[in-house]
């Protein structure tokens, strides 16, 4: 699990009290209304939309409840609803009635769903609006954002803003083509992004980019290098940048940092024109304690549990759901139908799974408390990611679901209907950890550490990975990816070249982080931009070109990602030459016509004539070389490839005699 939310959007560090203390607002009270008083309305939830809400199976509730423009009675407003069961009172306050607790009261439905509700004609798009609930218990008043609200003001502003979608969207040819692109045997080369810190602009105080400078300029780039995906760091509406985005306040809002929902439309929109797939981090697995948030919303532990042994994370002083509440259940499963649906899309990254999964997550023993039989499992949150999975591939069979799951939790990747979890990926933190901490050694010291790269084969096939190099291992004191290299400038380079060499051929999707690709020295700071002006230098812009061929020829060679789940798709070559650290396999694609065969040097000391049984008798053509001029390399290869001949060697009738270059990674594949 990551470190990236050890400061909550309060810092705080104590565990809450039984009733939080909530000071009243300074808002001033204009003593007349400036818009019409709260019509009654009930039409607008059905008795089904109930039905379902009760039931926790009402999984588009984003469309009634919160807040939604309308005509009712030949009049335009804003039909509003909102969920709090334990309210005495509820109302409307915003820009249109001066922020007056007591004009706009809504009603509660009479059905005992604890839904509160009315129309305020004249209220229209662009208004900020917050709900002011008065609880049944100890007097508690608060102002509240709205749980469904679709934008917000920019923080450090608080409240919700009434709007209504109006991007016409121009991404047509993406969207029919959508289900191949995100097919599990399709390429993923994915480029994890921070929006706040992936590029600023200098000449006006090193401002972020907004939604539409994003669009142009960072789907420029990802096409250009080569990637299939972008995975964005959480966009969903947050009030502390720390956090990164992980401490979320509003599931249905995408941030208004940046711009507005239609503006992050247009995002999307561009990206997908550019044939980039767009898949967002997405956080049911706690939120911040932030007073105009979810947490005690009505004057009690409505969205949370209520004792801290199972409502509040300790590590990042945030509170958890409950899962087996419908409510919630139906709130969280809405939030990520809404993403899918409203905002096109292509998937999204379940954060934080392991936390969900454990009753005792990072607890010691006392502060957990055992589900029903005894055990450390959270059943209320495992039926709720089977409820999730379900529902999503139900409504949107073209999109992916990736769990961030750090534990050896079984099928985390296998249907539903067999016992599993059902997400359509997983993040393969053991693979990372074991590749990183392999390429932190000296490579004298490689040789007695062969196993932590050839470990991860043993269980590849077990789940369906994603390989992940994120913004985690970059953070928090752990130093950029190209830092932890060993080695002097140029061994830092080209074990950071291997090392990504290595990945794609790897069976698993593929994701690295911002930055990596340019070789960042420093460690990444949401507050600054990347460090762009390291590409006046050749060792950069050469890591960087090195990417954008690497991701060319793994698009272009589908043995590197047609079977990329099952064992058809690999077989060792060599995976015991632990003494020069070399590793050689073959990658195959389903109708075993063009191979991929990929040999690895993990030392400084160039091999010459080293001999590699081959499956064909055939010439095999150098497609990639790491150590090539262009990337920075000291240009070592094949000459553009050699001939097998009929030497047996590793279990195969014929063989090659190839050149290794030092700390490099070669890709062959037979002339067809």
């Amino acid at each position: 699990m990551s470190a990236k939310k050890n400061i909550s959007s309060k810092a705080k560090n104590k565990e809450p009290v039984a009733k939080p203390k909530v000071k009243q607002v300074s808002k001033e009270q204009p003593t007349q209304n400036k818009k019409s008083s709260v019509w009654e309305f009930d039409e607008f939830l059905t008795e089904y939309d109930i039905y379902l809400f009760r039931e926790g199976k009402h999984f588009s509730l984003h469309k009634k409840l919160g807040a939604h423009i309308i005509t009712h009675e030949k009049t335009k407003g804003t039909f509003f609803a909102v969920w709090a069961p334990n309210a005495k009172s509820v109302s409307v306050i915003g820009d249109f009635n001066g922020w007056n607790r007591e004009s706009h009261h809504l009603k509660l439905r009479e059905d005992e769903s604890g839904i509160w509700q009315g129309f305020i004609p004249f209220v229209g798009k662009g208004e900020a609006y917050k709900y002011f609930i008065s609880s049944k218990y100890d007097d508690y008043k608060v102002e509240k954002t709205d749980p469904f609200g679709t934008y917000s003001e920019e923080p450090p502003k608080t409240a919700s803003v009434v709007w209504d979608y109006g991007h016409d969207w121009e991404d047509a040819s993406w969207m029919e083509k959508r289900k191949k692109n995100n097919a599990l045997d399709s390429p993923f080369s994915v480029y994890e992004v921070q929006l706040e810190s992936w590029r600023r602009k200098p000449e006006e105080d090193m401002r972020p980019l907004n939604y539409q400078e994003l669009a142009e300029e960072l789907s420029a780039y990802v096409k250009e290098q080569g990637y299939t995906h972008i995975e964005l760091l959480p966009v969903t509406e947050y009030p502390f940048s720390g956090s990164w985005g992980y401490q979320v306040v509003g599931f249905f809002a995408p941030t208004s940092r940046f711009g507005t929902p239609d503006e992050f439309m247009h995002f999307v929109d561009v990206m997908h024109q550019n044939d980039i797939g767009v898949i967002i981090d997405w956080v049911p697995s706690h939120f911040p304690g932030d007073q105009h948030g979810l947490h005690f919303f009505d004057g009690t532990y409505l969205f949370e549990h209520q004792d801290p042994r199972k409502g509040y994370h300790p590590d990042w002083s945030s509170y958890i759901f409950n899962y087996g509440r419908s409510e919630i259940r139906n709130f969280l499963i809405s939030s990520a139908h809404s993403w899918l649906e409203n905002f096109h899309v292509d998937g999204i990254r379940v954060d934080a799974v392991a936390s969900m999964l454990y009753l005792d997550y990072s607890r010691k023993e006392g502060e957990w408390i055992p589900n029903e039989h005894g055990g450390r499992e959270n059943l209320e949150a495992i039926s709720f990611l089977r409820d999730l999975n379900e529902s999503i591939y139900t409504s949107f069979p073209d999109v992916q679901t990736i769990a961030e799951e750090s534990t050896a939790w079984p099928m985390v990747t296998r249907p539903v209907y067999t016992g599993g979890l059902g997400f359509g990926m997983k993040w393969n933190m053991g693979w990372m950890h074991d590749t990183l901490g392999y390429f932190q050694r000296e490579p004298i010291h490689r040789s007695y550490h062969h196993n932590q790269m050839t470990f991860s084969i043993m269980y590849a096939f077990n789940e369906n990975f994603m390989l992940s190099l994120s913004h985690d291992e970059v953070v928090h004191g752990k130093g950029s990816l190209i830092e932890k290299m060993p080695g002097d400038v140029w061994q830092k380079f080209a074990n950071l070249r291997a090392m990504f060499g290595f990945m794609f051929g790897h069976p698993g999707k593929k994701l690295h982080f911002m930055g990596m690709e340019i070789g960042q020295w420093k460690e990444w700071n949401y507050k600054t931009s990347l460090d762009w002006h390291l590409l006046d230098y050749d060792t950069h812009s050469g890591l960087q070109f090195f990417m954008k061929d690497l991701n060319s020829v793994y698009k272009r060679h589908p043995a590197l990602y047609e079977q990329d789940f099952t064992p058809d798709g690999f077989k060792w070559i060599d995976a015991n030459d632990s003494t020069n650290s070399i590793l050689s396999f073959v990658r195959y694609d389903k109708e075993r016509k063009q191979h991929v065969l990929v040999v690895a040097n993990f030392t400084p000391v160039p091999q010459y004539n080293y001999r590699i049984g081959v499956p064909d008798d055939t010439k095999w053509v150098e497609i990639l070389n790491s150590d090539a001029t262009q990337y920075g390399g000291s240009g070592m290869g094949n000459f553009g490839g050699v001939e097998a001949n009929p030497v047996a060697y590793h279990g195969e009738e014929q063989s090659i005699n190839i050149m290794i270059p030092p700390l490099g990674v070669v890709y062959f594949t037979q002339e067809l």
